[in-house]
């Protein structure tokens, strides 16, 4: 049984214009899946779909197995977290603290089991020196990491990031691709994203979906993906940086192994020019 699964899932907008189509997909425990595609391509309008925000046109969305339905959208918000691209439609409280419980708070938990998450989340994204501030007085990252906060205190299975990286600064990429990286293994969270930043795809993700017009086009682990350097740029989409410098080496007669991130590629960069046997 999938954690997540759609089937044919299709939906037009005023039951007109088409933004999926039979799109079918899938996600395990602990996973870290991208979902990649030029503006347009439809992943903010299936992630919608994933925790009952949208209702299918026709098709299924299937969580743990039960299709989504109103007697069961209450529990499936619990299991399926999403955090928006602007981080300004999902905080509102006056506090960062309160802004961090409402989520518990609706799902009617005790105080003092409350008050344990709100302070375990301010620890896990290290934000303790926020709890009492207004959300509006915030930087982009800090807002970012509130409204992740926010869903990971309904301890949720699955968490949802729509362009995560949108308006941070490097560093805030950085902090944050390191702990995308930590929620599976630490946390059992299967991550499902969206992002521009084909780069930090192979930093992060062990699967990714491709999408256009609506449409899943191609899906593959991270390597089968961007080998595919036709369709990639069919779809005005990159190759990441690094893979694309070892294949210039490669090209101009350097014995180098193909590699698709930087853990991966300092390794094989030492090993080509005789740093390590």
């Amino acid at each position: 049984m999938h954690l997540i699964e759609t089937r044919s899932l299709t939906y037009r907008y005023n039951n007109s214009i088409t933004a999926l189509k039979d799109v079918n997909f899938i996600a395990g425990r602990k996973q870290r899946i991208a979902v990649i595609g030029a503006n347009g391509a439809g992943k903010s309008t299936l992630f919608k779909h994933l925790n009952g925000i949208l209702k299918p046109t026709s098709g299924e969305v299937l969580i743990h197995g039960e299709p989504v339905s109103k007697s069961n959208i209450k529990e499936i918000r619990k299991l399926v977290g999403i955090v928006f691209q602007n981080s300004d439609d999902q905080i509102f409280s006056p506090t960062v603290e309160q802004d961090i419980a409402f989520g518990p708070t609706n799902l009617g938990l005790d105080d003092k089991t409350i008050e344990h998450r709100v302070s375990e989340v301010l620890r896990i994204l290290d934000i303790e020196n926020l709890r009492d501030r207004p959300p509006h007085h915030l930087s982009g990252g800090e807002k970012k990491r509130v409204a992740i906060a926010g869903i990971l205190a309904m301890e949720p299975q699955i968490l949802i990031l729509d362009e995560p990286t949108a308006g941070l600064d490097p560093k805030g990429v950085s902090d944050l691709v390191s702990f995308i990286n930590r929620l599976p293994d630490d946390y059992g969270i299967t991550v499902i994203f969206s992002t521009h930043h084909v780069d930090l795809v192979s930093e992060i993700a062990d699967y990714i979906y491709v999408m256009d017009k609506g449409q899943i086009v191609a899906q593959g682990k991270t390597h089968e993906i961007f080998m595919q350097q036709d369709l990639l740029s069919e779809l005005r989409l990159d190759v990441p940086v690094l893979p694309k410098l070892i294949r210039m080496l490669q090209k101009n007669g350097i014995d180098i192994d193909m590699a698709y991130n930087f853990e991966d590629s300092e390794k094989a960069f030492l090993k080509a020019f005789g740093k390590i046997p």
